[in-house]
């Protein structure tokens, strides 16, 4: 079953087209990847898509169309967004931002917030560290943790990550990773829009490539990862580098 389904997407501001014509899906339990250089239309597909930026094109949502959609509609859903900038509470503790995540249930009064809070900490154990600390005192890193920790306080049913190692060291991006990991092998279904298409495909089940707005490859993505166009293109490397 598609939990995502999305047809002939467009994407405009003012007389700038970012995205046109862009179809992709996501099935339940796998992670899919857009990829491409800087300027593709990768995070104006995702604002799109959650109703920040005008759009049009067809967006089906666990088999409901949605027409209207808005980030708080979607997220109560179940489809819950990490934006690129993370958008934390600066002047909040960790674990205030966190609670913040399961806003929503707590209107609805489900329980297990507590529950999840206990395994957002499991799955990252320096938020347990600094959950009394500012938001904003934080390393970059740290605060991608924490808006990761964040979305999933919703109990997300497909989790859309925008640039999740945009500006972080190598180690804290293979941390970042190793945690998605953990997540897809957890059933959660993600769509990563990400420009280190290595990590990416490495993590992804499938993948899109774009370039200036449009889709210009896609398929599995251990078969992007080896494709010469690829290799060459996001990778840096030509074909018999990527041999050796």
């Amino acid at each position: 079953m598609s939990v995502l389904e999305v047809e002939h997407l467009t994407v405009r501001y003012g007389a700038v087209e970012a995205v046109r014509d862009l179809s992709f899906r996501v099935e339940e339990g796998e992670v899919v990847t857009l990829i491409g250089p800087n300027g593709a239309g990768k995070t104006s597909t995702l604002l799109g898509l959650v109703g920040l930026v005008a759009a049009r094109g067809s967006v089906r949502y666990r088999g409901q169309a949605q027409p209207h959609r808005t980030p708080e509609a979607l997220s109560a859903q179940g489809l819950v967004l990490v934006p690129e900038k993370r958008e934390l509470f600066a002047s909040l503790s960790v674990e205030d931002n966190l609670l913040l995540g399961a806003f929503q249930r707590h209107q609805r009064r489900e329980s297990g917030i507590r529950a999840d809070l206990e395994w957002v900490y499991t799955l990252f154990p320096r938020l347990l560290e600094r959950r009394t600390q500012f938001a904003g005192t934080m390393s970059g890193g740290e605060q991608q943790m924490l808006a990761i920790g964040r979305a999933l306080m919703a109990r997300p049913k497909l989790l859309l990550l925008d640039e999740p190692s945009l500006g972080l060291a190598p180690l804290i991006v293979r941390e970042i990773f190793d945690i998605l990991g953990g997540l897809k092998r957890e059933g959660i279904p993600i769509l990563l829009v990400e420009q280190n298409a290595r990590m990416a495909l490495g993590l992804a089940d499938r993948g899109y490539v774009l370039e200036a707005g449009e889709l210009v490859m896609e398929g599995r993505a251990q078969d992007l990862l080896h494709d010469p166009r690829v290799l060459e293109s996001y990778l840096g490397l030509r074909g018999k580098e990527a041999e050796a």
